[in-house]
């Protein structure tokens, strides 16, 4: 790769962080490692990165609450977490702010590795193929700026809310199929993808509903549709 792709990784125990670190490294990845996530806080606007590991139980600042502000500064930026907790609950609530995945320790770092890889490459192929802009009734869609203009109002989307509705519109008034939205975005479909995905598709009703002759509707047993006027040309 002509330029490293930058890691902001977060982490308390120190031991682990190091350890990862040097194994990405070793990998080819430019690593910026953080004890709590104070300090990670402090250090995120500083730099472009290009994914972005965090530990969700660390001293200051939980992996949660960094993440919300992390996505207050950049909807784009990719995030996994890196957690012993393994509630349903906790996973949810990750996905909930925008997480792009979820890993439980422990794992390996040839798991970490894949996953990292798989999200950057789904984010940068998606980058290259997506439509510029979807007119999705009295809305404008800009995929790549990842915004929703109704008016004068302008709504910053997540990436992964971003991809949905990219689909949602690709598919207008068709069916889009679970299963295809599930390993298209999240790269498989178990159960906690599948959970995460009816959260993004409640959060993407919410921001259009200030138009009614928008609507997305459940396919039982199949999938969603977006249910939308033309395109008036």
């Amino acid at each position: 790769m002509d330029e490293k792709v930058k890691i902001f990784m977060c982490e308390d125990d120190e031991n682990l962080g190091m350890l990862l670190r040097e194994y990405l490294q070793a990998k080819g990845y430019d690593v910026d490692l953080f004890t709590d996530g104070e300090a990670g806080a402090k250090a995120f606007p500083r730099n472009q990165y290009n994914i972005c590991l965090l530990d969700v139980m660390m001293p200051k600042k939980d992996g949660f609450t960094l993440a919300q502000e992390i996505r207050q500064l950049s909807s784009e930026v990719p995030i996994v977490f890196l957690t012993a907790k393994t509630l349903k609950e906790d996973v949810l609530e990750g996905f909930k702010i925008g997480a792009d995945d979820y890993l439980t320790k422990p794992f390996s770092m040839e798991e970490l590795l894949l996953r990292i890889e798989a999200i950057l490459r789904r984010v940068n192929g998606k980058k290259a193929k997506d439509v510029a802009f979807y007119k999705v009734g009295t809305f404008v869609f800009d995929t790549q700026k990842q915004t929703l203009a109704h008016g004068n109002e302008v709504s910053k989307l997540t990436t992964k809310e971003s991809e949905l509705l990219s689909l949602l519109c690709s598919h207008s008034n068709e069916i889009l199929e679970r299963n295809y939205a599930l390993k298209n975005i999240w790269g498989n479909d178990n159960y906690l993808n599948a959970r995460s995905m009816d959260v993004y598709i409640t959060k993407l009703r919410k921001l259009l509903k200030d138009d009614p002759t928008i609507e997305i509707i459940n396919i039982h047993g199949k999938g969603y549709k977006l249910i939308a006027p033309p395109p008036v040309e």
